[in-house]
């Protein structure tokens, strides 16, 4: 915290499905993001992931950017867990069991959290349970048929196990828009998209001054669970999945049967892969490869499972997608623990293969402008944040409905939690925030 000559008067925590931040805002105005060490050095984004391994009896842990090195090292045995926000609106995920543990969908997050969160404990001692603490949450949580009240009430439980019982929850756009907002000197209608990994989500706000004091006047919310991890998604089944079996035979009883779909379902899924790590499921493989008609991409796949290869793929495929947002074509390249995947791959392959994903999005935005009550031309002020937001096809989701002079970029993962940290440092409840 480096603005020490200023008392913390407000924290915003965007919890993300692929990235969380943590953003102080003090009563002179300033704002900050908590940095952590990495392997990279410092860095403002706390990859969140947990990874987990057993020390004699007792089961340890690491999180953010010691679980991305651990997931890297490939130390021993350890199960490495990701994007765990993506359950938290599932009925179906209630608890896992690691190294025989029970853990709840609520202690897994509450885990996260109070790691995410230490460093503001250490620096305010006791007072940091009272300091005002405002955390995003998506306008539709990811999953399909997302339960909103078991996922806020799953979250608010898990701030709770964390230590945080006074946790109040905004819509995510909402800040990133209070942020985009804050140094306007007139009236503005802004639509505000929020690219997360697992929600994409949109808030027309209508912001003015009175007094030299920004006001906020929500005019509609809509999300769509289409987000950068459904991008991964095509990337993998089109890339990357072939080449671990999917499509291919084995033989059972002189029948030729497909290889059961689930095993590559999972396995596109990042926030699915570390459960596929379990006793069962390695024995089903097993048998599989045994009466396979290709063994070696079936062999492959085990080894991504066992070596918990998944943080190493998900590196790979993003830079791909990085790549393919400043060139016209890039090469995917992946080799760990002898597994080599190489392919050329065109930003038209890439952009034919989201369509699907970018008329969900596009129809989710026509929803919100809809629902405001106005015409595109009424919108004065276009901003959009999260890393999604560099794809070309999806600034030009926006270029075409707004005008490209209207479309702003914003910081890709601070923007929502400064904003998040200035309204909990002006007192703004949660139910004025949406």
């Amino acid at each position: 915290m480096t603005a020490a000559a200023s008392r913390l008067a407000g924290v915003g925590v965007d919890f993300g499905t692929t990235n969380s931040v943590v953003a102080l805002a003090y009563e002179n105005g300033e704002v900050e993001s908590l940095s952590w060490p990495s392997q990279f050095g410092a860095t403002d984004t706390y990859r969140t992931a947990l990874m987990f391994w057993r020390e004699g009896r007792r089961i340890a842990h690491a999180s953010g950017p010691a679980a991305i090195a651990r997931a890297v090292a490939g130390d021993g045995e350890q199960r490495f867990i990701q994007s765990i926000k993506t359950y938290l609106a599932s009925r179906l995920f209630s608890e896992t069991r690691l190294y025989g543990q029970r853990f709840t969908i609520e202690q897994l997050v509450a885990t996260f959290l109070s790691d995410l969160l230490a460093d503001l404990r250490l620096s305010a001692g006791a007072n940091a349970v009272q300091i005002p603490i405002l955390s995003g949450r998506p306008v539709v949580f990811a999953g399909e048929d997302p339960d909103e009240d078991l996922a806020v009430a799953r979250l608010q439980s898990a701030y709770a196990l964390a230590g945080f019982h006074d946790v109040a929850l905004a819509f995510e756009p909402f800040g990133a828009a209070y942020w985009y907002a804050r140094r306007l000197e007139r009236e503005e209608t802004v639509l505000v998209a929020d690219f997360g990994g697992g929600t994409s989500d949109f808030s027309i706000m209508r912001f003015s001054r009175k007094d030299g004091a920004l006001t906020a006047r929500p005019l509609a919310h809509t999300g769509v669970g289409v987000a950068g991890d459904s991008f991964d998604y095509r990337i993998i089944d089109h890339v990357i999945a072939p080449k671990l079996g999917k499509g291919a035979f084995y033989r059972s009883f002189d029948k030729r049967l497909p290889i059961p779909a689930y095993f590559h379902a999972a396995f596109a899924q990042w926030h699915q892969l570390s459960w596929l790590k379990t006793a069962q499921t390695l024995g089903e493989l097993r048998k599989l490869i045994q009466s396979a008609e290709e063994p070696e991409p079936l062999e492959d796949l085990m080894s991504v499972i066992q070596h918990d290869l998944g943080f190493e793929l998900y590196r790979s495929v993003g830079a791909l997608k990085a790549r393919l947002s400043d060139e016209e074509s890039a090469r995917f390249s992946f080799s760990r623990e002898g597994i080599q995947i190489e392919a050329d791959v065109s930003r038209a392959e890439f952009e034919a293969w989201i369509a699907p994903d970018l008329k969900r999005i596009g129809a989710c935005v026509d929803q919100a402008v809809a629902a405001a009550g106005l015409k595109p031309a009424a919108i004065d002020a276009v901003f959009l944040t999260g890393g999604t937001s560099f794809v070309p096809s999806v600034r030009a989701l926006f270029t075409e409905r707004f005008g490209g002079p209207r479309v702003h970029i914003g910081d890709a993962f601070q923007s929502v939690a400064s904003g998040l940290a200035l309204i909990a440092a002006e007192r703004v409840g949660a139910g004025q925030t949406g």
